[in-house]
């Protein structure tokens, strides 16, 4: 949001967003991009409010309503994210006495048809894979960094913030902190393994000029890599890989937990590797299963 917004909302606003976050942040210990998110979403709240004359201690049902008809040129998605970042607000100003009646109590949460993730295929998987140029010390990076995600189906901030304390490469594992401060072992299998390690002998310390970092994965500047940079990266191998799907890092995170269940792993096993604190989380992916295996049988039987 442009900080000519934010500056918009009256100070009585921001110090509820304000006290409101802070609190959430203390209780759940939710991630940057999360808070961030909240932030946004009740900034934008906020800022219609005062439009209308009215504000967040005050505010009715029929000012959420009104404020919910005026996103009609944003999809549903963002809609029931904007109304869930609002009910908890209020939930919070309820249960803090600072509100007797909750807005949003009757306000039901519009209906999201669920899809199925986007994802890709082993083979171009393999394809991406092998697009960097180990030869060079920024393509042995991203090579590792490829082969990690796709081992572990890390989210791509947990991946770009890993320092050389999280590897352990004699054990094969990696200890992610992932959403909500929550710890998580997970192995790199072999694959993995080795190009981390040749990553680190052979490139890290040149990336870095070997001044003193725990940055597993730094930039060419040396700094810690962004998810932005990152995101540029994938694309451009996917280019070269000649893979034609819009590509994010997001994706490989889907083709990892895609490809287990496809091969038989329990969705408690693929639960746990992918950090989801529900297992309600993790079954679309056996959808993604039963769709392939329904394309399958379309193909190849006689009477598909």
């Amino acid at each position: 949001m442009p900080p000519e917004e934010k500056n918009s909302v009256t100070k009585d606003n921001q110090s509820i967003i304000g006290w409101f976050l802070d609190t959430l942040w203390m209780e759940r210990g939710l991630s940057k991009n999360t808070m961030d998110a909240y932030r946004n979403d009740l900034v934008h709240f906020a800022i219609s409010l005062q439009k209308n004359h009215s504000n967040l201690i005050s505010a009715s049902s029929s000012d959420v309503l009104a404020y919910l008809s005026t996103s009609k040129s944003v999809s549903v998605r963002t809609v029931a994210r904007r109304l869930s970042s609002i009910r908890r607000l209020y939930e919070f100003l309820v249960r803090e006495d600072r509100i007797k009646v909750n807005p949003v109590s009757n306000i039901e949460t519009p209906k999201l048809a669920r899809s199925l993730p986007k994802s890709l295929t082993e083979d171009e998987v393999e394809a991406l894979l092998n697009a960097p140029d180990i030869v060079d010390k920024l393509g042995l990076r991203d090579k590792a960094m490829l082969e990690l995600l796709y081992a572990t189906g890390l989210r791509v901030s947990e991946l770009v913030s890993l320092t050389l304390q999280q590897v352990n490469l004699r054990q094969g594992v990696l200890r992610v902190t992932g959403k909500g401060n929550k710890e998580r072992l997970v192995p790199l299998g072999e694959e993995a393994n080795d190009w981390l390690t040749k990553y680190i002998q052979q490139a890290r310390g040149e990336i870095l000029h070997n001044a003193m970092s725990d940055d597993l994965f730094p930039s060419n500047r040396g700094q810690a890599m962004t998810r932005q940079t990152f995101w540029h990266s994938i694309k451009r191998y996917a280019k070269l890989a000649n893979i034609k799907k819009p590509l994010s890092p997001h994706v490989l995170r889907h083709a990892f937990a895609t490809h287990l269940v496809n091969h038989g792993a329990d969705l408690r096993v693929v639960q746990m590797l992918l950090g989801h604190s529900d297992i309600s989380t993790t079954q679309i992916y056996t959808h993604v299963a039963r769709e392939r295996l329904k394309n399958m049988h379309s193909e190849h039987h006689p009477r598909g």
